[in-house]
């Protein structure tokens, strides 16, 4: 069912690259219909707008530091099932489109996409849900379509001392190994031992699932 368009479509940009950003702003301003409502860095902070923001449309980029857009978007999914996810990249991997429509994207551009193209695809998204080009229709073609969100597991039940919630928390804080020794007063090498100690308790594989989980649990605030 095509939804109503005389209200404006809210947009929220998601990219590690403030001029990026600005730009993509700058050309969607000249679009009535169309109102960015927020602009985030990378995942982290999308998930953290998104507990006050909620757009109809996220552009959100696949490469990104501290937590991409691959693990980003089937959390997007599960806070805001209906918000409309268009990825945005420098690569045209048909494998890569086929994984991310398979895990709840609704369409794929390229970064070098021109204003018009970005307009038409939040503007068929918005009201159908999905947008198609020659990316999207080969990677169909190459047998995507199956869109069950994958869930990462992690533990609900992990317990954390201070001292790991603190590094935790310094860690979604973008802070390095020996930025958060300095300031937690332990040594680089048991700040790497305290990393791995929550990679143990929360079931994380990676530094992403641990600013997941800490997202996931509200100790990234």
């Amino acid at each position: 069912m095509n939804k109503d368009t005389s209200s404006k479509i809210k947009v929220l940009i998601t990219d590690d690259h403030a001029v990026f950003r600005t730009g993509v702003k700058t050309s969607l301003s000249y679009y009535k219909d169309i109102e960015v409502i927020g602009e985030a860095e990378n995942g982290v902070h999308l998930l953290k707008l998104l507990r006050f923001l909620q757009p109809d449309i996220i552009l959100l980029d696949i490469q990104m530091p501290v937590m991409d857009g691959i693990t980003t978007l089937p959390e997007v999914k599960k806070l805001l099932p209906n918000a409309k996810v268009i990825m945005l990249t420098m690569n045209d991997d048909i494998g890569m489109i086929s994984k991310l429509m398979e895990i709840g994207a609704n369409s794929y551009l390229t970064k070098n996409s021109d204003s018009e193209t970005i307009y038409e695809a939040i503007k068929t998204v918005y009201t159908k849900e999905f947008f198609f080009n020659d990316y999207t229709n080969k990677a169909m073609l190459s047998g995507l379509r199956n869109r069950k969100p994958v869930e990462p597991h992690l533990p609900d039940d992990a317990e954390l001392s201070n001292k790991e919630i603190h590094v935790l928390k310094l860690m979604c804080d973008e802070k390095s190994t020996k930025e958060i020794a300095d300031i937690v007063e332990i040594s680089p090498r048991t700040v790497e031992a305290i990393r791995d100690r929550l990679k143990i308790k929360t079931g994380a594989k990676s530094t992403a699932g641990l600013i997941l989980y800490a997202v996931k649990h509200g100790i990234a605030e």
